[in-house]
């Protein structure tokens, strides 16, 4: 029987012709590529690739060399597409595609919407991407707000999409895809709730305390710290705020933001109360116009899958390929498609860069209605 060592040099011959008729398929996948460019033949042929890969499974033996070469089979084929895809780009045959190359966006001059109400942290990280001079106004409802942009109204919208401890913001993912609105900016804001209350109030008055449920959570300790005092829910933070002061009742305090405490001119009686000290909201910057910032570094896309094996894993294969880190990627459900979902899906690049166009040309081939939602 033959060594260890003898049978490893026997593996490496056959490593070695596999290699030699890898590059020579290879070459011929160029050719076929160049054909398909020169009569517009479509580089993915989804009903040939799937009769290829049984033919190959059919002509091994055992079940595991069928799932095996099924496998490889697989791969073989995808890295095929990744070349040709290439060559489209190379020739031209992505297209250019429909979005402006801007130095810098117009925030002197520009109207910005936010939703929520005076306070608001949407209105705190919209002053932190525009300044605190800017032409702004504000909505009750994140629709209200996209519907402001697409119309006309405001030139930009501030809106939250992500928490650091909550996680993404479902709506505003279901929006950009209603909406032909998109993201050319994003600020993230420090998530850091106080207890305020009337100028002069000491914190042993509270009786009763006002914030967002999801708020009241968040300071869940500090508040059963005190558990006598009631706590009661109201549409947000600033809103809480507001209503401290209007009803002028040294008993009551609010869990809200230094900045809105600021904003009705509350005292704060308990800084950084959160359970979470580190948490978070990322806000992106919409707008109707097709634009990006040349010094864009991340993209944001959305598209839909073929409702079959491995389709999520062969899309993911496009940014390894290319290099491309992909920074984040969540599923929405498809409305009126049971258990069928839409992706959203983050990644570094800007929309000039080659490696990216292959990427997007090998996006749109084998995913469905693709859509790019910013650079920014």
């Amino acid at each position: 029987m033959a060594s260890l060592e003898e049978l490893r040099a026997q593996l490496g011959s056959v490593d070695d012709k596999i290699v030699e008729l890898y590059e020579e398929r290879m070459k011929l996948c160029e050719e076929i590529g160049i054909c398909k460019i020169e009569n517009g033949y479509k580089t993915f042929d989804r009903q040939r690739e799937k009769n290829t890969i049984t033919d190959v499974m059919n002509k091994v033996s055992s079940d595991i060399n069928k799932k095996g070469i099924g496998e490889v089979y697989e791969q073989l084929l995808a890295i095929s597409r990744k070349l040709q895809y290439k060559q489209l780009v190379e020739a031209g045959a992505l297209g250019r595609l429909p979005f402006i190359g801007i130095d810098l966006l117009d925030k002197d001059t520009a109207r910005v919407v936010f939703q929520g109400t005076e306070g608001a942290y949407s209105q705190a990280a919209m002053e932190h991407y525009f300044g605190k001079d800017c032409n702004n106004y504000h909505v009750h409802t994140f629709r209200e707000a996209m519907e402001a942009i697409e119309e006309g109204a405001a030139d930009y919208a501030v809106l939250p999409i992500e928490n650091s401890t909550a996680g993404a913001v479902n709506e505003i993912y279901d929006l950009l895809v209603e909406f032909e609105n998109y993201i050319v900016g994003e600020t993230i804001i420090p998530i850091k709730n106080t207890l305020s209350g009337l100028p002069g109030t000491d914190i042993s008055e509270i009786e009763r305390v006002y914030s967002k449920a999801e708020a009241l959570m968040q300071a869940s300790h500090f508040l059963g710290d005190h558990g006598d005092w009631q706590q009661i829910s109201v549409a947000n933070t600033a809103l809480a705020a507001k209503k401290i002061l209007e009803d002028q009742d040294k008993r009551h305090a609010a869990v809200c933001s230094a900045y809105a405490a600021s904003v009705y001119g509350l005292s704060v009686l308990a800084d950084n109360i959160n359970d979470e000290k580190n948490n978070s909201t990322r806000f992106i910057v919409i707008t109707n116009q097709k634009v990006f910032l040349k010094d864009a570094t991340k993209i944001s896309i959305c598209l839909e899958l073929p409702h079959e094996s491995s389709s999520l894993y062969h899309l993911l294969s496009h940014f390894a390929y290319n290099d491309l880190n992909m920074t984040k990627i969540e599923s929405r459900p498809m409305e009126g498609k049971s258990w069928e979902y839409r992706f959203f899906i983050d990644f570094e690049g800007n929309l000039a860069d080659p490696a990216v166009k292959n990427a997007i040309r090998g996006l749109r081939e084998e995913s469905r209605n693709l859509r790019i939602l910013g650079n920014y």
